[in-house]
């Protein structure tokens, strides 16, 4: 569809959007966040496009305020101020160039059926292909957490001694479980599984299930020495 095709009226979030990817710079530096498998920071987007930080932090500022990328403080590593950094917004997934929720879903079930094998185990490959080869120096419940943001969880950690729980508040496939939540929380825990087994120094106890439209599913996660 044109622009002229599209109502602004109400200032559309896909008006916001196609007016912020229509700098061809900023849609440089959006296809690189949307393409990278971590999160990416403005000294990264700098080498990436030439500009110096000031130019790249103003095309980010667009981008985060059209819902494009999500702006967020990285882990503190060491001393000095935290960093920020950027990832794609859920509000993003499946335009632009970008993998939606249904269009993983999809492929996910695809493997189910061709494979054989019960949606646990799928999930548990595709948790595993999702960090494979991510920062091993990143607190390992922080990587899981990462990466289940990035796929629209929408999670928050209770941490305890030796123990954590991850409360999931938002169900990236929710139209989908509400008719078949076995399958949809087989895949989940088999996500949760392949996550930590990938980044180490986690274990999955158990995930508690709850309705797809409140969300607030829980995992359960044991910290094994040296991973808390």
């Amino acid at each position: 569809m044109s622009a002229a095709g599209v109502s602004d009226a109400g200032g559309s979030l896909l008006c916001r959007q196609a007016r912020a990817l229509g700098d061809p710079t900023r849609y440089r530096i959006f296809d690189h966040v949307r393409a990278a498998d971590h999160p990416v920071g403005v000294a990264e987007l700098t080498d990436h496009t030439g500009l110096n930080h000031n130019a790249v932090r103003q095309h980010l500022a667009k981008l985060c305020g059209a819902g494009l990328l999500v702006e967020r403080t990285a882990p503190v590593k060491g001393p000095g101020r935290p960093r920020l950094e950027y990832v794609l917004d859920p509000a993003a997934e499946g335009r632009w160039g970008s993998t939606g929720p249904y269009q993983r879903l999809s492929l996910l079930l695809s493997e189910v059926i061709s494979s054989g094998d019960p949606p646990v185990v799928v999930g548990e490959r595709a948790g595993r292909r999702s960090v494979a080869g991510s920062d091993t120096e990143v607190d390992p419940l922080d990587a899981v957490v990462e990466e289940m943001t990035r796929q629209g969880f929408d999670p928050v950690v209770e941490r305890g001694e030796g123990v954590a729980e991850v409360v999931l508040r938002s169900c990236p496939f929710e139209e989908v479980a509400r008719a078949d939540p076995s399958t949809v929380c087989e895949l989940h825990l088999g996500t949760a599984r392949g996550l930590v087994a990938e980044v180490g120094g986690l274990s999955v106890d158990s995930l508690s299930p709850e309705d797809p439209g409140q969300a607030g599913c829980r995992l359960e996660i044991t910290l094994e020495a040296g991973g808390s």
